[in-house]
């Protein structure tokens, strides 16, 4: 019988499909204590469903390429962390030896500890990191379960299929996606957290929150996900698949009109032009970017080679990725944004600090560049070698406060200066800008222009500092919103900070990219958005719709505003194509 399950939109699209029901916290296990004879097949069973699950993510890994790498190769190595966590390994050796648990058991009950653990914690980022304790737990028991089963693994089962789940990995949706997974309904999660981001990056269609799916959805059930108005419909009618053919055909005919938009000009209804610009980190990613007609690039993340390599990239390494990416424009501007490790970015290198008490508030950015000065100069010699091939300019990520930049500069100054020596070619000048994530930052940004020549906003963690909520929570998901009053208020202060100040400021978070914000982003002051390249069509001909002086007009109501679904109301008489998710 056909059933409607109401969802939070992560991701748009429509898409049917049969359901894969996946349930990673809910673990079949078998609880019957170990005789002694049993003790150590049973850990040699354990121990090689640990290799084949650390073989899994290391196979993984060398799959991604390109505009996949970075979002999902830090979970990877998240995750290949836990694996190699001697508490964790030493806590799964004393179940099976000295309680006789089975090695499902000891699973289990190891990942019931650790979890309760990570959710009393008081920070909301750590709490999230319960999630991945659950995948990897998940992990390994498939693994286990494989080698006493003869089914198919459940990722070849899965292939065509719409994934239903608790939480699906960033890791594991990128690997599905290559190989025909249509579709994702996940019964919690938030629209803001990595795994959403990928999928909107993947043009999948996702649901998240949509409470009852494990419940009232079966394998092989047929589903209709409808993620343009927030619905997994079970058992579709004639009906419904008649308006998914339709959608099919209506979204044939706006992707061919919005390709003849790839070289026509960003501007407003009323004539005021726009910058749009691409987030990078391949060539994959460069060529999307010149092929839909960006004025640049506005953020290249230069961490995935740290990230994919086991020691530390090498100055030349560097230099011909960065010279390929400034060639690739064809002398378009082109920003990069300096190391962004720390935090949740694992990497193979070994630079993030381990075990820190509040990784989010810890070394990461900036701060971890300065506290390894020679690793940073062979970055900055890179960057220098390359800025000759083409307009280029640097980005500093997680700046705090001016003495940050000011040390930056040096050593820039003092890398130009042994180059020099090395009658190395250098360009006259390399603007220096600072990225504004940090809530001081935004608040101090004055101090701040002082120093940097440009300002690029990264409104995802920004939001999170300001409103102290993970966005990957689905529990926060009323506090995490891109429309709360005090994170557009400060946003609104860069913008005009800069304006005043003469200087460009960007905004390179997911908001930029995401159309449902674009109007409000102009009405704040905005003239320069940067975003993943597959957006920017979209976002192109949003603006083309819009009345620059108008929204400006209307910009004193938004930010007088208390709550942000006050801001909701206002944006829906200012601007009729926007469409809050529905929750």
């Amino acid at each position: 019988m056909r059933h409607i399950l109401p969802g939070t939109i992560a991701a748009r699209g429509m898409t049917l499909g049969r359901a894969r029901l996946v349930q990673p916290s809910r673990y079949a296990v078998d609880t019957r204590p170990l005789a002694d004879d049993e003790i150590e097949s049973e850990l040699t069973r354990l121990h090689l469903a640990l290799d084949t699950a650390r073989q899994e993510l290391r196979e993984l890994r060398g799959k991604l390429h390109g505009a996949l790498a970075r979002e999902v190769n830090e979970f990877i190595d998240a995750h290949s962390l836990l694996l190699d966590d001697p508490e964790l390994l030493r806590g799964l050796d004393d179940l099976v030896k000295v309680g006789h648990y089975r090695p499902g058991a000891a699973l289990k009950k190891q990942r019931d500890k650790l979890a309760a653990v990570f959710e009393a914690m008081d920070d909301p980022y750590l709490r999230s990191r319960k999630e991945d304790i659950d995948q990897v737990i998940a992990r390994v028991i498939s693994a286990l379960q494989r080698q006493t089963s003869v089914e198919e693994r459940k990722l070849a089962a899965r292939v065509g299929k719409i994934l239903i789940a608790d939480t699906i990995a960033p890791a594991d949706m990128a690997h599905l996606a290559g190989n025909g997974l249509l579709g994702v309904v996940a019964s919690s999660g938030s629209p803001y957290s990595h795994s959403a981001i990928l999928a909107r990056s993947l043009g999948l269609p996702m649901l998240v929150g949509t409470r009852d799916a494990l419940a009232n959805i079966h394998d092989d059930d047929l589903i209709l996900l409808d993620a343009e108005r927030g619905d997994a419909i079970v058992h579709p009618t004639a009906q419904d698949l008649a308006r998914y053919r339709a959608w099919q055909r209506e979204s044939a005919l706006e992707g061919r009109r919005l390709a003849t938009l790839a070289n026509a000009p960003t501007r407003t209804r009323d004539g005021i032009d726009v910058r749009l610009l691409g987030n990078a980190e391949s060539v994959a990613d460069v060529a999307l970017a010149r092929s839909r007609g960006a004025d640049g690039v506005g953020l290249y993340r230069t961490e995935f080679l740290f990230l994919r390599h086991k020691g530390l990239p090498s100055e030349d390494e560097q230099f011909i990725a960065y010279r390929d990416l400034v060639l690739g424009m064809g002398g378009l501007p082109v920003t990069i944004r300096t190391l962004d490790l720390g935090a949740d970015k694992a990497d193979a290198a070994g630079l993030a600090l381990r075990g820190e008490d509040n990784p989010a508030l810890g070394v990461r950015g900036v701060r971890l560049s300065l506290r390894y000065p020679a690793v940073f100069t062979t970055q900055i010699r890179a960057i220098l070698r390359a800025a000759c091939y083409g307009p280029l300019r640097v980005l500093v990520p997680m700046v705090t406060q001016p003495d940050e930049l000011i040390a930056v500069r040096t050593l820039f100054k003092l890398a130009r200066a042994d180059l020099k020596r090395e009658n190395v070619d250098l360009p006259e000048k390399l603007p220096l800008g600072a990225m504004i994530e940090v809530p001081a930052a935004a608040l101090n940004v004055r101090a701040l222009l002082d120093h940097a020549d440009f300002l690029a906003i990264g409104t995802n963690d920004l939001a999170q500092y300001v409103l102290a909520a993970d966005r990957g929570n689905d529990a926060l998901e009323n506090i995490y919103n891109p429309l709360q009053p005090a994170l557009l208020r400060l946003i609104a202060y860069v913008i005009a900070s800069g304006r005043r100040a003469g200087k460009p400021v960007s905004l390179c978070g997911e908001i930029g990219g995401d159309t449902r914000f674009t109007a409000l982003l102009l009405a704040l002051g905005l003239a320069e958005f940067s975003m993943h390249p597959g957006q920017l069509l979209h976002v192109r001909d949003r603006i083309a719709a819009l009345d620059h002086a108008a929204l400006r007009h209307r910009a004193p109501s938004l930010l007088r505003a208390h709550t942000h679904e006050d801001v909701e109301t206002l944006l829906t008489h200012l601007d009729p194509g926007f469409a809050p998710s529905r929750a």
